[in-house]
Order: structure tokens, then sequence, then C-alpha cells
């Protein structure tokens, strides 16, 4: 299937194998990386707990307004990262490129303590820069750390310890609203300290060099070009899991808005707002290494679109169950299996089918095509919620993700195509 290459079939390795398999420890590169994304997201998740509330509450902008800033931060992300995964297989240098993207990161939180809409979106916008250049190289070293059949546990737990970071980013924000004096300011600050740390881990214990064997026959390869990354669409199976990725990306409300919902929905406490990522970022945390293993076992395609169908149901929640006690636990736990299911089940299932030498162009490729189709999606939501209200929007999103589902189940069905 597409979006599956699974384990080696039955009869492919034997018993002990696949308990040695089983238990053997993930390298110490996707350790090592996990490391540096759990600091880092330590940071950026300070600053995204408070954010929504920031912006719209403190600032006064219109979920329009919102919504375009929101679109911004991914929609310049998505066309770096392209860049990002371009240069890294161009020079050979995934960790370099991969350090100067969390650099950039950490250097542009001071300029969150300015107080002003075009300073605050230029240091969002450079955070994602950073963000884009980095997230192709990462994973592309991530994905040549593990072998093929162990590609989704290796990015499980990546993903898990990089949700460890999401779910104590919120905390620390929660505590440093209570205490300090500064409020958000604090917050900005302490998150610029902590981006700073996770830049120095990965200079530190990140590998950057590889064995001379490695590098003669890289050597005696080409150089990775423009037109050889594009040219990875021409073959079926990544242009499937492109499109599909797409596809859905167009209906995937962003996080924020999520969040908006629920304290709307149901009146949580302003000063409780920033400890709503924390529910999706404990099941995503809890899911991750599960979910990733369950994908290599039976095929990523089936997981891929199990956590789609999860997300549709925590919009149905959102909708029609609004006065339901439990309404913001089942909508968070939701959300978290959404991401388990899908963040590191698609780099897994793209790194399956693309040449190591181009890995983050291909990982990148279809990361880019994803986030540009959520920028649009929070465009058109903020758009909606403005002019409709919030249900009729959240309505349209959940309608269009339905349609959008059942194509990329059929797209991504089983097939003996090579390609």
């Amino acid at each position: 299937m597409y979006l599956a290459d699974r384990s080696p079939q039955p009869g492919t390795s034997s018993a002990p194998d696949r308990v040695r398999g089983t238990v053997r420890a993930v390298s110490p590169t996707v350790l090592a990386l996990g490391t540096v994304s759990l600091v880092t997201d330590v940071s950026t998740e300070m600053v995204t707990a408070v954010l929504p509330l920031y912006l719209v509450m403190g600032l006064g902008l219109s979920p329009l307004g919102f919504g375009l800033l929101d679109g911004v931060q991914n929609g310049v992300s998505a066309l770096v990262q392209l860049t990002g995964g371009h240069l890294a297989d161009r020079v050979r240098g995934h960790k370099l490129v991969a350090g100067i993207g969390y650099g950039l990161s950490a250097l542009c939180k001071p300029l969150l303590l300015v107080h002003g809409l075009g300073a605050l979106g230029a240091a969002l916008a450079l955070d994602r820069t950073g963000k884009g250049l980095r997230t192709a190289p990462r994973d592309a070293l991530i994905s040549l750390s593990a072998p093929p059949e162990r590609q989704g546990r290796a990015f499980g737990v990546h993903r898990a310890m990089d949700t460890t970071g999401a779910l104590l980013g919120p905390i620390v924000a929660f505590l440093i609203l209570g205490v300090a004096a500064g409020g958000y300011d604090a917050v900005f600050a302490v998150s610029g300290c902590v981006a700073a740390l996770g830049v120095l881990v990965l200079l530190l214990f990140v590998p950057g060099g590889k064995k001379a064997p490695a590098r003669r026959a890289e050597a005696a390869e080409p150089r990775a070009s423009l037109r050889a990354a594009f040219g990875l669409l021409g073959g079926r199976r990544l242009r499937m899991l492109f499109g599909c990725a797409v596809l859905l990306g167009l209906t995937t409300v962003s996080d924020a808005f999520v969040y908006l919902l629920v304290q709307r929905r149901t009146g949580i406490d302003e000063q409780l707002f920033p400890l709503l990522p924390l529910g999706t970022a404990a099941v995503f945390l809890l899911l991750a290494l599960p979910l990733g293993r369950l994908a290599d076992r039976v095929g990523r395609r089936a997981v891929f679109l199990a956590g789609h169908a999860g997300l549709l149901l925590a919009y149905g929640l959102l909708l029609w169950a609004p006065g339901t006690p439990a309404l913001p636990y089942l909508v968070l736990v939701l959300h978290g299996t959404f991401y388990a299911a899908t963040d590191g089940v698609l780099p897994a299932a793209v790194a399956a089918v693309v040449p190591e030498r181009l890995r983050a162009s291909g990982i990148a490729l279809v990361g880019t095509g994803q986030a540009l189709a959520r920028f649009c999606c929070s465009l058109a939501f903020g758009a909606a919620w403005a002019a409709w209200g919030d249900g009729p929007a959240l309505a349209a999103a959940a309608a269009g993700l339905a349609c959008c589902a059942v194509v990329a189940g059929a797209a991504l069905r089983p097939s003996g195509d090579p390609r």
C-alpha cells in the first residue's frame, strides 16, 4: 500500500530476530535529536500556549486577523521547509542545516518582547523560518538512523520525546503567568533562554560526521538538484502521498482554533487556557510510539486514515455536544490521537519510497504541500468564522474533512505498483 510499506512479511525473519528487534534500543542519533526537540518544544509551546489568548484577548485581534497571522506562520514554514530539505541534500549536511534552523528560532525569541503586531508577526515568521529549515533535515537524520522495518518506531520515539517538551511547555507558561510580574513578557523571555539550550544540545550531542567509506560512496553520486527533487513526484507512490497530504491538510483546522473553540464551548477560565494543549500533548506522548510500531506492523495507510477519523469525531463533538461535561477531555484525547497517528507516520511512509541521497528533499516536498494546505485552511477558517460564526465554519471544515478522507482512503488503497 502507498502509505505503508510494512515491516518484513512472515518468513523473512526468524522469531528471535523479531524479538531482538522489539527490545533493541533506537540509535543514539534518534535519542539525541529527540532531546533537542524536547528542549526546543518546551520553548515553542510556552509561546504557543499563551499566544492565541494574548493576541485575541490582549491585543484585540479579530478571528480573521488571527487566522491570517496563524496562516502566515504555517505558510512561511512550509515554503522554507523545501529550501531546508534541498540544501541539506545538496551540501550533504543535515546537521548543519538543522542547526541553522534551530539557531534562527532561538535568536528571534527576543522580538516577541516588542509589543506590536508588526514586530510580533516578524518574530513569528522568523521562528517559522527556523522550523521550516530544520524539519526535513532532522527527519532525514532520523530515517537514515533506522532500518526500513523500524522507521515507524524511530519516528514514534522521536515524536514522543518531542511531545514531552510540548507537554512541559504549557505547564511552564502557566507557572510563569501565575508568579511573574511581567506576565506574557516573562514567558517570552524564558522561552528564548530554553531555545538557546536546545541549540547547545544539538551542537554537542547530535553526530554530524560520517565514516570515510560513506563519504567516498557519496562523492561518487551526483549532487542533489532541484530538478531531481521535484522529479520525485514522478513516482506514483510519492505523488499519492503528496496529494493526500495536501487534500487532508486543506480541512485540518489549526490547533489554536481548536483550543479557542473548546474554550468558547465550555467557558474555561482564561487563566487555564494555556493548559489546554497539555491534553493533546499527553495523549500524543502516550500513543506516538505504540501507533508508530503499529504502523510498521499493519501498514501506515490504516493508521494514518484512522487518525483523521479521530479528528473528524472531535469536530463532531464540538459541533453537536457542547453541553457534555466531558467535552474538553474527549476533544483533547481525539486531537492527541490524531497527531500520534499521523505526525510520525507520514514521514516514515515518505522515507520508504525516497532514495537516501534525496531523503530530506522528499520529506520536505510532502511536508511543504501539507503545510501550505493548512495555511489555506487557517485563512479560510478565520474568514468563515468572522463571516458566519464558529459553528458554521467548523461544520464546513468537518464536511470537507469527511469527503477528503474518503478520497484519500481510495487513493492510498493497496496496490502492487512498485513505484
